[in-house]
């Protein structure tokens, strides 16, 4: 129940955060709004505003808005409130205004939590692995490291940030507080090859610790949580491109890669039962995600429509009807294609076809 509820709100949330941003800057540009809707299909719920036709629909995966004279084979007579009767930069506009929006509610989000606070692991020492230099520096479980090389630090992912820079085979000096008393250590990292998220080969040094289940919450001022809520959003913006590269040039796989619907699912749940503070930055991810996705050039998506409005301008003339009919048969086949790839990948990594033939092998 509560992974039903928690998927519904963050594709909710995300899903009007999208559209509000094409339907308020279409509002801006006085051109008429004629559908509002969260969900597609067989509509659950509506009421009529003014020109516009707010609508809650069945299938929660998306939400479209649409808008007065956006239809190239109807008549137009030229008035300010048609969509394709206005320039193309203000059409263009209205069109980036989704995946911007997305940007601004991870944007938001990020700050908002960094200013409430956030539950982080400190950096006290809960395990120590053998064969690491950690064991033999003298290192003891419940030890809090307090400094690296005068780098003083608090939490877990400070600590294992700097440490994992250190490849250079030279001893670092560790201040520790143990039983209330400060000590110093000195201990070489072992340097390993790893591979990240990229699947990439990358160089690290390790000491053989792990984090205690010791947690603080963590709060910044408002303009350092502003600043950080923007750093935080660029940085997702970029591992998200760098994923989807690497995916296209095919060094990562998408099978490991990417999740649809039923592994949102999973984690939305996971996500909850842990807090609504960490919900809320897996909304901010999944936001930027989002945004990212629909910039990409195809059709059906707000990328595909910013295409044809750049070859418009360039051309000097709207593409040809034929061929956005085409573009547009195309995109929707790749798009369901890539969904039933999704749902696919998604029961296969959590076993269900496997579970399936079990049951029917043991009647």
């Amino acid at each position: 129940m509560l992974s039903t509820v928690a998927f519904i709100f963050v594709l909710g949330v995300l899903i009007l955060a999208h559209e509000f941003g094409h339907f308020l800057i279409a509002k801006m540009l006085k051109v008429k709004v004629e559908i509002f809707s969260v969900g597609f299909g067989k509509k659950l719920w509506g009421i009529k505003r003014g020109d516009t036709d707010y609508r809650i629909c069945l299938v929660p995966l998306g939400g479209f808005i649409k808008l007065a004279g956006d239809n190239p084979e109807e008549k137009r007579s030229g008035q300010v409130w048609e969509f394709l009767s206005r320039p193309v930069g203000e059409r263009a506009a209205i069109v980036a205004a989704g995946p911007l929006f997305n940007c601004l509610l991870a944007f938001f989000i990020f700050s908002l939590v960094f200013f409430v606070g956030f539950a982080s692991l400190t950096s006290t020492v809960g395990n120590l692995k053998e064969g690491f230099p950690a064991v033999a520096a003298g290192i003891q479980t419940g030890d809090r490291i307090i400094s690296v090389d005068g780098q003083k630090v608090s939490f877990w992912e400070e600590l294992s940030a700097i440490i994992h820079t250190k490849t250079d085979n030279k001893a670092v000096d560790l201040s520790i507080e143990r039983d209330g008393r400060i000590i110093s250590l000195k201990v070489v990292p072992k340097v390993v090859q790893e591979k990240n998220i990229f699947n990439e080969e990358v160089t690290i040094g390790l000491i053989g610790i792990g984090p205690a289940q010791e947690t603080e919450i963590v709060r910044y001022g408002l303009l350092k949580s502003i600043a950080m809520g923007a750093k935080r959003t660029v940085t997702i913006a970029h591992l998200t491109m760098k994923v989807f590269i690497q995916i296209i040039t095919g060094r990562l796989s998408a099978r490991n890669a990417i999740g649809g619907p039923v592994k949102i699912f999973k984690i939305t749940g996971e996500a909850a039962k842990l807090g609504f503070v960490y919900l809320l930055q897996l909304m901010a991810v999944l936001s930027v995600n989002l945004a990212i996705i629909n910039l990409f050039p195809v059709p059906v998506l707000d990328g595909g429509h910013l295409l044809f409005l750049a070859l418009e301008k360039v051309r000097g003339k709207p593409i040809s009807v034929r061929v956005q009919e085409i573009a547009l048969r195309f995109g929707v086949s790749l798009l369901v294609t890539l969904m039933i790839f999704l749902f696919y990948n998604d029961l296969m990594q959590q076993g269900v076809f496997e579970k399936v033939s079990r049951f029917f092998l043991k009647k």
